[in-house]
């Protein structure tokens, strides 16, 4: 008995020692509050409730030394002045998705969602296994900007926007007034189309003006909590433009660096294990709103011709050669990239169905 005993009391020796380490190493570590305004409500399932996952779960996991508060859009910062006041030390956090920073650097929608690009799959195959990580992170700091950068959420794809009319042909977006996001509004505006990003927020009152003519947002369970089927009755898909989408945490450097080894690990971990369930989550509530869409509101869901791919893919492989002419590093991410993709084709091509033609081997 005393000799099975002793094994007994050694493993809860050890295991109050562990405890009293943990509880120690928590008592040594800085207590942090992060305050992250946001670009998008957190009713908006995916886009809005991944940071809130995150939020709910970082006391428990950090054993009291992280908390995390979160703003509603415009409530602290405006939507599109997050980087410049995370990287100024104004804010110590905040949530957003990194093509909303287009304008400052080109290369930033790389980082969000690619024409005709990855899907969620493969994209997070190239941002936590291939330089995408590397490459997100070095261009904030050879931009200029004093922030830390973790992909903190991921969806599939979104349509490609609500239509007050059919569009009958490539001529039809000559002209129109439309919001979209990102390297596929560059390919809209070389199809004609007058292009303006605005957040989600002021996209209704936008339509129901008339200062736009159609819109693209997100997908169809989230574009239904912005009310886009009560005056636009043709949804498109598929989103093109947008196979997959992904979101980021903004931290302070200064503020990243000050945080022990633990903490780091305790965000590092919840921003995957909440990306992941965006994903999940986005996937599971589509067809429902979809088929809501249409036997209650009114709503036919469109799908582009091939002819009308074609052209939108044409378009996006001027807009990338352009780019990639303008500026080294938009040229630098998008190699990379299309690297990485050429090599996964492979994977794609016979690990999926259906099978295309098998290439050359």
């Amino acid at each position: 008995m005393k000799k099975k005993m002793i094994p007994r009391l050694a493993v809860l020796a050890l295991a109050l020692i562990f405890l009293m380490s943990m509880a120690s190493t928590a008592a040594a570590e800085k207590k942090i509050m992060l305050k992250v305004p946001v670009c998008f409500a957190t009713v908006l399932p995916g886009l809005g409730t991944t940071i809130t996952y995150v939020a709910d779960r970082i006391e428990t996991m950090s054993g009291g030394t992280l908390r995390m508060k979160v703003y509603e859009p415009g409530k602290l910062v405006a939507p599109f002045e997050i980087l410049g006041a995370v990287s100024s030390g104004k804010i110590n956090a905040g949530y957003s998705t990194a093509g909303y920073w287009a304008g400052k650097i080109p290369a930033s929608p790389f980082f969000t969602a690619v024409p005709f690009g990855p899907e969620a799959g493969e994209y997070l195959a190239w941002l936590w296994h291939g330089n995408g990580m590397k490459l997100y992170q070095e261009m904030y700091d050879s931009h200029g900007y004093n922030v830390k950068v973790l992909v903190l959420g991921i969806i599939a794809p979104e349509t490609s926007g609500w239509f007050k009319e059919p569009v009958k042909s490539a001529n039809d977006l000559n002209g129109l007034r439309i919001r979209f996001f990102g390297l596929g509004g560059q390919v809209m505006e070389k199809m004609g189309a007058s292009v303006s990003l605005i957040p989600g927020g002021e996209i209704f009152p936008a339509l129901e003006k008339k200062a736009i003519d159609a819109t693209e947002f997100s997908m169809p369970a989230i574009d239904e909590r912005l009310g886009f089927y009560k005056i636009s009755k043709y949804n498109y898909y598929p989103g093109w433009h947008q196979q997959a989408t992904v979101f980021e945490l903004l931290i302070n450097k200064d503020v990243w660096n000050s945080m022990s080894d633990r903490q780091k690990v305790v965000i590092e971990e919840l921003c995957k294990a909440a990306t992941v369930d965006a994903f999940a989550m986005t996937e599971a509530i589509q067809p429902p709103v979809m088929k809501k869409n249409v036997e209650e509101r009114g709503v036919t869901n469109m799908y582009w011709s091939d002819d009308m791919l074609a052209k939108y893919k044409a378009a996006w492989e001027e807009v990338a050669a352009e780019q990639s002419a303008k500026d080294p590093y938009f040229k630098k991410v998008w190699d990379d990239l299309s690297a990485f993709r050429e090599d996964y084709k492979l994977w794609q091509t016979y690990g999926f169905l259906p099978r295309p033609e098998p290439p050359n081997m």
